[in-house]
């Protein structure tokens, strides 16, 4: 296409005249209410103003008097409007929405004068009462903490009354400090399409999606003026008038971030401040804290009451015995290596351990807090002596220059002062060091070098790796002469050089000496290069954060990694949530032996009370009333009952020496009582009916109670009844936990159950053989139709990926194409990578697609088991997951586990998790944690070989030896259950094997004895 140079000129003249009607509109958006709230939308307005945040004094009267400046210059010009403020409780002005007028006008700005500070922040309870007004089309949400219930909660309510009405949702927070506030409402509005705006009164944090949307537009007009000066290579000015062309070039060349609100006396000089206390990493800190430095482990009280089992050959019993003393009267607790050991639970010492902990905990928070404020919730703590700082200055940082700089700022001021040397390195495309070598930490030396950094100007890539070896060959090129040296990156994004390069260097230059690594990541939000230039590398915050863990982790440093929402994830503060989770874990430990000691303690123990006549003991009497009831003999109850008769009733506890067997109070057998007289005389007493006493335990508590009741005289009856004889000799018993059972079998019932449990037994085996051919060996038995298997090639997979890969080969074809199943592969280490981006038919083109696919692993980097995780069960359809790993994930166990459970909750998918190596016992864990968290199986490769010699010789040497062969110990679920019922099925064999020959000897013993006795007879 040609286009005069008219035609150019006035497509040049009116995008200047655009980009300078937006740089109006910027302008006029910064300015009075509009600064404050934004841009009210809608005519029917309901406004909700949250006090909690508030506080008597100057705060209040500013945000009343902004409050104000809205009605005047935005609400008054609406047609209704609907006030109400809220806390903990909701405040409306009127019942319903008010027609605007004078009367209207003059009641809200009363009502705003007379707002006050409240508690609490519950914005769903304002939301439920405003919401069911269908007359409102606009809600503007005026928050400054954050809300008492989560994003997802008010999201879910929000989007299901507004559900077919056209309301307009606009949030405002209003110099809101913390972070999760901010991030729930905007992530609200961007849910239900409304609109945001961030106010702070100190100037450093003003963000609003009206602004945002017209900066976007701004650099694109900007990148289309460039690119056509670009294209006809001339001066726009020499055919536009000069006040045009002047307009279009400054605004082009002008950084966006100077729209944005500069921190108060951001190019002032420094207020250096000494820091108070020794800077010390987390771990470091722990060394003085922790809980094994102050001596609160959990196995460290509890070890001087601790006693491990005694256990002992006794040679004339020919067996080994174990001594349960111990057992009955101390509480049995596992210990730290898996042992289990005899405790004796002092509950004062519990207690007061428990109290401790609770202490430590509250130190650890306050630890957290101290490390997520100030310059230590961007840098972390700096606590070398000699300090480098790398700082990005790449073309992508333009927008957030301004920020970069308030944190140099900050961290010059707060934590500088202390150190011995510094310097600054500023990096984009070439290498800019504020000085050629290390200066000291003097004051004057930090104002210098923070006027230095208000001359930055951001352009070019990220050539880290030439930063990098700048700072490590010249400042730190005599580092084997000192000691406490450190490198601090703050970056935006991944270098341009490839990790493993990066790694390479760094571990073998500060391999040795005392210098490491830290890396300070800042995540920016999603947009645009503002220069238009593609950078040379783009990684997701994701596979960023990972990249600059595997270099971090060259070096012994530490990671940081931050936003505007906040701290993401950094070492400093993991380490003192581990600490915490620990301290959590003893308390409930504790808390499991007292609960436990006190259950034992009711079941052990019957608090015998003194009888009372109207409720345990009933008196059935056949005579008088009156009659005197004849004393019994001396049983070991009635002695009981008869001790206590008459005592105080705070008596102390006994124990009697029966007991019901349930927790249901029951009748034992009655015990007959001779009558005795109780006059002595000539005469013989006449012989009385006698008396059963009947012992019971009544419903409410722990009481006995007694019945007596009086028989009529037995009458004797002279009957025959056939006699069962038992065998003199106990040949044909089974004893079972110490009972004898005398049992009636026949032969042929023996032989019918061995040749059926031997056909079972020949099942179970081929079935462990079936288990442990082919790809099964390594994968298990794929179930599911829909699948996705996740195959680890971190580097510590380097050794078996090829015998891997061959095997994931064999599944494709072997179970996934056998069964037409759907499928996919992904593959993770520092990175992930899928095969496809959906499930695949199993075709014999998809398999050989797949198959090739697969040859092309390669080992390197960690383990990002969570993203890959989390991209698996993206995938539509997907029912299971077959996860194969050899290590533990290269973040938090119990991150993962949480993360999946909250995952897992919203589909039916199960993840079967298969180890490589079960060697890494902490890995094992994870895994079968995982596994049984989500519904699936867990399976280990190893022991293929011998538990394929074992079935082998088990099914040719025959079934009857069950203790040898036998099987080695499986750790996957499917064949740890199998050879579980293999070695319960040979035992239940060969008892009924000895059992038929018991019974064959036993028959011909008897045939034995008849034919002796009838030879004596003849």
């Amino acid at each position: 296409m040609e286009f005069t140079e008219e035609t150019v000129t006035d497509f040049e003249s009116r995008l200047s005249e655009v980009i300078e009607l937006y740089q109006h509109r910027i302008h006029w958006l910064l300015q009075d209410s509009r600064k404050v709230f934004g841009v009210i939308k809608g005519t029917k307005v309901g406004l909700l103003v949250d006090v909690s945040h508030l506080s008597y004094g100057p705060r209040l009267l500013d945000f009343q008097k902004n409050l104000l400046c809205l009605i005047d210059e935005q609400l008054c010009y609406k047609k209704q409007l609907y006030c109400l403020s809220f806390s903990t409780e909701i405040s409306p002005l009127w019942e319903s929405p008010k027609t605007i007028n004078v009367h209207v006008l003059h009641e809200v700005r009363q009502w705003i004068q007379e707002l006050e500070p409240g508690q609490g922040c519950n914005l769903l309870k304002a939301l439920r009462h405003v919401l069911p007004m269908k007359e409102l089309n606009c809600l503007v949400l005026i928050v400054g903490s954050c809300p008492d219930q989560s994003f997802e909660i008010l999201c879910d309510y929000v989007q299901q009354c507004t559900l077919g009405r056209k309301v307009q949702i606009h949030t405002v927070t209003y110099d809101c400090s913390n972070p999760a506030s901010l991030t729930a409402l905007k992530n609200l509005a961007e849910a239900v399409r409304g609109c945001y705006h961030c106010y702070s009164s100190k100037g450093e944090n003003c963000d609003s999606s009206d602004f945002n949307v017209l900066l976007q537009e701004s650099q694109k007009a900007k990148d289309l003026l460039k690119s056509i000066k670009q294209t006809f290579q001339r001066r726009v000015g020499s055919l536009l008038d000069s006040k045009t062309a002047d307009v279009s070039t400054a605004f082009a060349n002008t950084e966006p971030s100077s729209f944005f609100p500069k921190p108060p006396k951001h190019k002032g000089p420094l207020v250096i401040q000494t820091p108070g206390i020794l800077a010390k990493t987390s771990a470091d800190w722990l060394k003085t804290y922790g809980l094994k430095a102050k001596k609160l482990d959990l196995y460290q009280v509890l070890a001087p009451n601790a006693f491990s089992p005694v256990e002992d050959f006794v040679p004339i019993l020919q067996k080994t015995v174990s001594s349960t003393l111990h057992e009955k009267v101390m509480m049995q607790f596992e210990w730290y290596d898996g042992t289990v050991k005899n405790i004796h639970v002092d509950l004062p010492v519990l207690y007061s351990y428990q109290k401790l902990l609770a202490k430590m905990v509250r130190i650890y928070e306050r630890r957290i807090d101290w490390l997520s404020v100030a310059s230590r919730r961007i840098w972390g703590t700096v606590c070398e002596r000699r300090v480098v700082i790398l700082v990005d200055i790449s073309v992508t940082n333009s927008t957030y220059i301004s920020h970069i700089q308030h944190s140099l700022r900050l961290l010059l001021e707060e934590q500088m002062s202390d150190k011995d040397h510094f310097n600054i390195i500023a990096f984009g495309s070439d290498i800019v060091p504020w000085q050629q070598e290390l200066l000291p930490s003097q004051p004057e030396n930090l104002e210098k070098a923070w006027r230095w950094v208000l001359s930055l100007e951001c352009k070019g890539s990220r050539n880290f790796m030439s930063a990098l070896r700048r700072a490590v060959e010249v400042d730190f090129k005599d580092k084997d002469k000192y000691k406490s040296q450190g490198l601090y990156l703050l970056t935006t994004g991944i270098p341009d050089q490839e990790t493993h390069t990066i790694s390479a260097y760094v571990a073998e230059a500060c391999g040795g000496f005392d210098l490491q690594l830290h890396v300070c990541l800042f995540s920016v939000r999603k947009g645009t290069d503002p220069s238009g230039i593609i950078p040379a590398r783009y990684a997701n915050p994701m596979e960023t954060a990972n990249a600059f863990k595997e270099i971090v982790q060259a070096t012994k440093g530490r990671f940081h990694w931050f936003g505007e929402a906040g701290i993401f994830e950094s070492d400093d503060i993991t380490s003192i949530i581990s600490e915490m989770e620990k301290a959590k874990n003893y308390s409930q430990k504790c808390a499991f032996l007292v609960e436990s000691l006190k259950q034992r303690s009711v079941n052990q123990s019957v608090k015998l009370l003194t009888p009372k006549g109207h409720s345990n003991v009933l008196m059935r009497n056949e005579g008088k009333k009156n009659q005197k009831v004849p004393s019994s003999k001396p049983t070991a109850v009635l002695k009981d009952i008869k001790d206590n008769h008459g005592a105080e009733r705070n008596t102390p506890v006994r124990i009697v020496a029966w007991r019901p067997p349930s927790a249901r109070a029951g009748i034992p057998p009655a015990q007959t009582i001779n009558s005795q007289n109780e006059h002595k005389g000539k005469h013989k007493a006449r012989k009385q009916a006698e008396l059963s006493v009947s012992v019971f335990y009544t419903e409410e508590g722990r009481n006995v109670g007694t019945i007596y009741q009086r028989y009529p005289k037995a009458v004797h009856v002279r009957k025959s009844v056939c006699s069962v004889t038992l065998p003199k000799e106990e040949e044909i018993c089974s004893s079972k936990e110490g009972v004898v059972k005398h049992l009636q079998l026949h032969p042929k019932e023996l032989e019918t159950y061995t040749e059926q449990l031997e056909k079972v037994l020949q099942r179970y085996i081929q079935r462990v053989q079936w288990l442990l051919s082919g790809s099964r060996r390594l994968f298990g038995t794929i179930l599911e139709a829909n699948v996705c298997v996740l195959i680890d090639t971190s580097g510590s997979m380097s050794p078996y990926l090829p015998s891997v890969t061959k095997e994931l080969t064999s599944l494709i074809w072997e179970q996934l194409r056998k069964n037409e199943a759907r499928f996919n592969l992904l593959r993770f280490a520092e990175n992930i990578e899928s095969w496809k981006e959906y499930l695949v038919e199993a075709t014999d083109g998809s398999c050989h697609d797949a198959v090739q696919w697969a040859s092309t692993y390669h080992a390197h980097g960690t383990s990002c088991i969570l993203a890959a995780l989390q991209k698996a069960l993206s995938f539509q359809g997907v029912k299971a997951l077959y996860l194969l790993t050899d290590g533990k994930p290269d973040t938090s166990c119990s991150l993962i586990l949480k993360e999946i459970e909250e995952l897992i909750k919203k589909q039916d998918i199960k993840i079967h998790t298969i180890c490589f190596s079960c060697a890494d016992r902490g890995a094992v864990e994870f895994l079968k944690k995982l596994a049984s968290q989500t519904g699936g199986r867990f399976h280990c490769s190893s022991g293929g070989e011998d538990g394929q010699l074992a079935a082998h010789r088990i099914l040719t040497e025959g079934l009857d030896d069950e203790d040898n062969p036998v099987f080695p110990y499986f750790e996957g679920d499917d064949l740890k259950k199998l050879t579980q019922e293999v070695a319960k099925a040979r035992s239940f064999l060969k008892q009924a094997k000895s059992w038929r020959l018991l019974l064959e000897n036993w028959n011909t013993n008897q045939k034995d004895d008849s034919g002796f006795q009838k030879s004596v007879q003849d």
